[in-house]
């Protein structure tokens, strides 16, 4: 015999109550893995070398190929981060961006690798020299250097990872 919500259950009665709760939180798990990914316009608070950012996670070849453009400014401490799969060289340019922006290119393991300044409407790419690169994150022109950020550093995978799989990202394309 079993309780339930003071009840006193057996034999049959007792399956077809763990049945119902069971299907009850089965159809609740299919709901949240069917949800629609966040939309490009949300902002996550990611950790990169102990300084907090909030960044756009731009994962769709549309996205990608807009970045930045158009946007005439672009807060303090807010970025646009690029994921890429599988991990390749980077080359980025300023095609229609007026805000003038520094590039860091970051490994799977999320080490920044490689900071790069870009100019406003320069389409010349910015190449990186690694071609085992999964992320790039813009910023505006400055902002590494200012915060102390440099070549080596990291991001926080944990909050990372929750805003990459909020936005959409497979996580079986997420390495960490």
């Amino acid at each position: 015999m079993s309780r339930f919500l003071g009840f006193a259950f057996k034999g049959p009665l007792l399956v077809v109550l763990y049945l119902i709760v069971f299907s009850g939180l089965m159809a609740g798990c299919a709901e949240s893995a069917t949800a629609e990914p966040a939309p490009l316009n949300q902002w996550y608070a990611i950790l990169i070398g102990g300084k907090t950012i909030e960044i756009q996670i731009a994962h769709k070849d549309i996205e990608m190929a807009k970045g930045l453009m158009y946007r005439k400014s672009l807060g303090e401490n807010r970025g646009m981060l690029f994921f890429y799969d599988p991990p390749k060289q980077m080359s980025f340019w300023m095609r229609n961006t007026k805000i003038p922006l520094d590039i860091g290119y970051f490994t799977s393991d999320g080490v920044l690798r490689e900071i790069y300044p870009m100019h406003p409407m320069d389409e010349q790419g910015v190449k990186s020299r690694r071609d085992d690169l999964l992320m790039a994150l813009e910023m505006n022109q400055g902002w590494y250097a200012k915060n102390g950020i440099k070549v080596g550093d990291t991001f926080d995978l944990n909050r990372l990872k929750k805003a990459l799989l909020s936005r959409g990202v497979n996580e079986i394309k997420i390495p960490f």
